[in-house]
C-alpha cells in the first residue's frame, strides 16, 4: 500500500494539512508525489524542504525540469520556458535564502523519472499511446522501454509533458500534469489522474493505492495564504 499526492505548486501549508490527514490515518506509510513541487504558488523553495526533511518519493515534474535546466543553462528551450511557467513565484520563495538554489537543484536531480511499483506505475505526465509500438516489440524489456521513454525530454510525447491519452500497461498508471476538478480514472489506459488543481484555490489530493486499486481518497482543499 502507497500514497500518492498530486502536483503540489508551491502550496506549502496545503501540503502540510494533508500530510498530516494521509499520516494520522494511514500510520507508516510510504507516501510518494507525482512531482511539480515548485511555480504557481508562494512557496516552491519550502515545499522541497518539506518533501526532503520528510523523505517523501518524487519523481521529476516539468516544472522541475524547467527549473533545473534554467540554472544549468538558462538559453536552453526549456529553461527559456520556465520565464513563463511560474519562474517569479519560485524565485521569490527563495529570498534571503538564494544559497539553496543550487542544493535544491541536486537534490531534484537524485530524483527518478517514474516509480514501477508492485501496487501502481508513478510519473509525472504518464506514459504516451504513441509508444504503443514501441512497448509491443518483442523483445518486451519494461526497464529498457521505460527508460528509452525518458531519454527524449523535451518532446510533446515524453513522461514529462504529454496530454495524449495514455498506454494501457496492464497496471494502474498514477498520474498529475493535466488538471483536473477531481480525482479521475480513465478506464481504457488504466490510468488515475490526481492533480487537482491546487494552485487555482481548488484542492491537492493524496490517493491510497494498494495491488493497483485505488482503495481511498484523501483531499485538502486550498490554503488561500498559499497564493495570495
Amino acid at each position: 500500500m502507497v500514497a500518492v499526492i498530486g502536483d503540489i505548486h508551491g502550496c506549502i501549508r496545503t501540503l502540510e494539512s494533508l500530510y498530516k490527514k494521509v499520516t494520522d490515518k494511514y500510520t507508516n506509510i510510504k507516501i510518494y508525489s507525482v512531482g511539480d513541487l515548485i511555480d504557481r504558488g508562494k512557496f516552491g523553495c519550502d515545499v522541497i524542504k518539506f518533501i526532503s526533511s520528510e523523505k517523501i518519493n518524487f519523481v521529476i515534474g516539468n516544472h522541475e525540469l524547467m527549473f533545473m535546466k534554467y540554472f544549468e543553462n538558462f538559453e536552453d528551450p526549456i529553461g527559456r520556458a520556465w520565464i513563463y511557467n511560474g519562474m517569479l513565484s519560485t524565485l521569490d520563495s527563495y529570498t534571503g535564502q538564494m544559497d539553496l538554489i543550487d542544493a535544491h537543484i541536486q537534490f531534484l536531480k537524485t530524483a527518478p523519472s517514474y516509480f514501477d511499483l508492485a501496487d501502481c506505475f508513478i510519473s509525472h505526465a504518464g506514459i504516451s499511446i504513441y509508444f504503443e509500438e514501441k512497448y509491443n516489440l518483442p523483445p518486451k524489456n519494461k526497464d529498457k522501454f521505460f527508460n528509452s521513454v525518458c531519454e527524449d525530454i523535451d518532446s510533446e510525447h515524453s513522461i514529462y509533458w504529454t496530454r495524449e491519452r495514455l498506454l494501457n500497461l496492464n497496471k494502474l498508471q498514477i498520474v498529475g500534469h493535466t488538471r483536473q476538478k477531481d480525482v479521475s480514472f480513465y478506464k481504457k489506459s488504466n490510468a488515475l489522474y490526481i492533480d487537482t488543481s491546487v494552485y487555482t484555490f481548488n484542492k491537492l489530493s493524496a490517493v491510497i493505492i494498494q495491488d493497483n486499486q485505488l482503495v481511498d481518497t484523501i483531499q485538502q482543499p486550498s490554503v488561500d495564504s498559499d497564493l495570495i
